[in-house]
């Protein structure tokens, strides 16, 4: 179905949500509980419901006694290794109180640039989706290399969505919406609307993310939902503290169009 409007989100069929790492780890790890209660409520009423979650490295940083985002890919690996587990845990420990399952799916970029890998990927989620099994996707960092990463994970989430056809994908993080330049500067102007094909010029994007374990900002969150749209894919942008209220389809964050 097409989802025109922030209103029709509580009716569309499928739908992806991507949150950030700084939203869910470190002294952010409470918010899964909340996070987790939005999906399952949009579950319970028939919704499918994918989950594109970051927080792999974040998660594992404290078990390998790291104080900061580590820059060399092998500790990434390591952190990833580590944090994916306990994240999953968090995940579905959460879940069991409303008796959903958590599906793991980590992808690579070259995974959906394979054509088999990709029709594998695509077969796999529909199947979770059709068993009622709440997916939760993340890019697989311990095989991930440089080259082949997809830089973020708000991209990931968009080829999510294009992938099983979603009607919405809800990008969340630590800010309520886009401005016009980053919010904390003088003039800022919160963005309602974005119609398909606005280049958004004059605006100037900065970081999207406060506790510096993350990789994504505004900027990669434009990109994403404009790839998203050109599928046919409506795009919401905002805070994972207004994940329930965006679920239930109030007026809030800034909407994209889709084609």
């Amino acid at each position: 179905m097409t989802v025109n409007q922030r209103s029709a989100i509580p009716g569309a069929r499928r739908i992806v949500v991507k949150v950030g790492s700084s939203s869910i780890s470190g002294e952010n790890a409470g918010q899964i509980t909340a996070l987790v209660e939005a999906l399952a409520g949009a579950h319970d009423k028939g919704t499918e419901v994918v989950l594109v979650s970051s927080g792999a490295i974040a998660t594992g940083m404290p078990y390998l006694r790291l104080d900061a985002r580590p820059s060399d890919l092998a500790t990434q690996q390591a952190a990833a290794a580590v944090g994916q587990n306990v994240l999953i845990y968090r995940y579905q420990d959460s879940l069991d109180r409303f008796g959903i399952v958590a599906g793991q799916v980590l992808l690579t970029a070259g995974d959906l640039e394979n054509p088999s890998h990709r029709s594998n990927a695509q077969r796999a989620m529909e199947r979770l989706l059709g068993l009622r099994i709440l997916p939760i996707v993340n890019e697989n960092d311990t095989v991930a290399t440089h080259e082949i990463r997809f830089g973020d994970n708000d991209r990931l989430a968009a080829l999510v969505s294009v992938l099983v056809a979603a009607d919405v994908l809800i990008l969340l993080s630590d800010v309520d919406a886009l401005y016009t330049r980053p919010p904390q500067e003088p003039g800022a102007e919160r963005i309602e609307e974005v119609p398909f094909g606005d280049p958004l010029s004059g605006v100037t994007f900065g970081d999207i993310g406060s506790a510096g374990v993350g990789t994504g900002g505004a900027g990669t969150k434009v990109s994403a939902a404009r790839l998203a749209a050109e599928a046919g894919t409506s795009v919401l942008v905002t805070s994972t503290a207004n994940v329930a209220a965006a679920l239930r389809g109030e007026q809030l964050g800034t909407w994209f169009q889709p084609a």
